[in-house]
């Protein structure tokens, strides 16, 4: 049923770092048949570091640039749900890409995404003295782009990722007509 309305189009997950995009974008795809992408595993492979060395080694721009290449070659498959980075929505280019498939907003509030990073060493962005203000700036400078996604899911605290999960699928049907 959900099939006959995706037709095979990407199903991507975007939000702030720490919000669940990989954890429930691996459910979605099960619940979905789809193969499961996550845009920073990628890069990582293709860059052959890890995305704190690429940040340290030749910057956030050039993090960005391969950001964009990987994400046009994902948008040319089909049957997947693809996890991308927080800040992927920053390049206009790739909003071509993403808009070639359905795009999801997963939403939570800069409290619980500082809980669920407090002990994450992997966040080139959050490396300062006030982690929570720097997420805080980074969420108010991309919501507007965020916003632009077909769903909007808010999470909250107390929200688990089959439940997330059972939301999107529910909330799909009245974007896909």
């Amino acid at each position: 049923m959900m099939n006959d309305l995706l037709k095979g189009i990407n199903v991507y997950l975007i939000g702030m770092m720490g919000v669940g995009k990989t954890t429930v974008g691996q459910r979605l795809a099960k619940e979905l048949g789809y193969r499961f992408v996550d845009t920073d595993v990628l890069i990582e492979q293709v860059a052959g570091q890890t995305i704190n060395q690429i940040f340290a080694d030749r910057g956030e721009d050039e993090f960005r640039q391969l950001e964009a290449q990987v994400l046009s070659e994902v948008s040319a498959y089909t049957n997947l749900t693809v996890a991308t980075g927080g800040g992927i929505v920053l390049k206009q280019m790739n909003w071509s890409y993403l808009h070639q498939g359905l795009i999801v907003w997963l939403d939570a509030p800069v409290d619980l995404l500082i809980q669920r990073l407090q002990d994450d060493t992997t966040r080139p962005l959050l490396q300062t003295t006030d982690p929570t203000a720097a997420l805080q700036n980074l969420l108010d400078k991309r919501r507007l782009m965020y916003a632009e996604a077909d769903l909007h899911i808010p999470i909250s605290v107390s929200d688990t990722p089959e439940f997330i999960t059972s939301q999107i699928m529910a909330a799909i049907p009245s974007v896909l007509k």
